[in-house]
């Protein structure tokens, strides 16, 4: 069942990538560009994003920094000028920071740094672009989430509960915003090398390139799907975990993890 309108082509269609210099966000930003979008990329590293332009003909760069909402506010209005007809079609979020923290070594800068890249940065995103897809009265609005925000992980303390916020807000816009015309999804990946990910000391089960992850995210909107969440023989394990009673749930991960 598509709980959202399915995406039947992309040609002529125009999407805002935020956090599109790196990962996830510059690999789904390269395909849909070789598909027939309309691609515009932000991020705070200006030289990366010029590079993306330079090798894909016909894309934009507007840089912005997240956590700053002037920032964002005079880059959505630069988008709206390089948009065809000034119309955003696809928004997709995908600016996000982690780094493994334990109670034990609880730093309140680091803390503070996921939730405004992860959390409030998505929040700047929406006052810039709420007003234009209500006016439009369509468009569809992506959040990268992660499998993170399921449950409670270990050394995930400042990075779980942004991801579990950024599933909340999208609900909660899917209850607004549906009944507008507009879609909401979510994208909660499982592990994807990716330079956040690159530094991690621990293996990494059923690793996927970003250039896979943009393929799955890629189909789920195609499918007009709410969640979307790769890959399925990772993922569908911890969907189960969740169903799990706390008196279950902690000793199973702590013999899973190790920790």
């Amino acid at each position: 069942m598509s709980l959202n309108p399915p995406v039947t082509q992309w040609s002529g269609h125009t999407v805002w990538l935020i956090g599109a210099s790196t990962g996830i966000g510059r690999a789904t930003a390269s395909k849909l560009h070789a598909l027939g979008a309309q691609v515009i990329v932000s991020a705070r590293n200006e030289a990366a994003l010029q590079a993306f332009v330079a090798q894909h003909p016909g894309s934009a760069a507007v840089a912005l920094d997240v956590v700053d909402a002037h920032s964002v506010r005079l880059a959505g209005q630069r988008v709206r000028e390089l948009a065809r007809q000034g119309r955003l079609d696809m928004v997709l979020y995908c600016a996000g920071y982690y780094k493994a923290m334990r109670a034990q070594e609880f730093d309140l800068h680091e803390a503070m740094r996921h939730q405004h890249i992860n959390y409030d940065g998505a929040l700047h995103v929406l006052d810039t672009v709420l007003p234009i897809l209500l006016a439009q009265r369509g468009g569809h609005l992506s959040l990268v989430a992660s499998v993170a925000g399921f449950r409670g992980l270990p050394k995930a303390l400042a990075y779980g509960p942004t991801k579990a916020a950024l599933n909340s807000l999208a609900e909660t816009l899917y209850l607004d915003l549906h009944p507008q015309g507009i879609g909401i999804s979510v994208i909660n990946p499982g592990f994807v090398a990716t330079p956040m990910t690159a530094h991690n000391d621990f293996s990494m089960p059923a690793l996927l390139t970003p250039e896979q992850a943009a393929q799955e995210m890629i189909a789920g909107w195609e499918a007009g799907a709410f969640e979307i969440h790769f890959p399925r023989r990772f993922t569908l394990w911890l969907k189960l975990l969740r169903h799990l009673p706390h008196a279950l749930y902690f000793p199973a991960v702590r013999r899973v993890t190790g920790q």
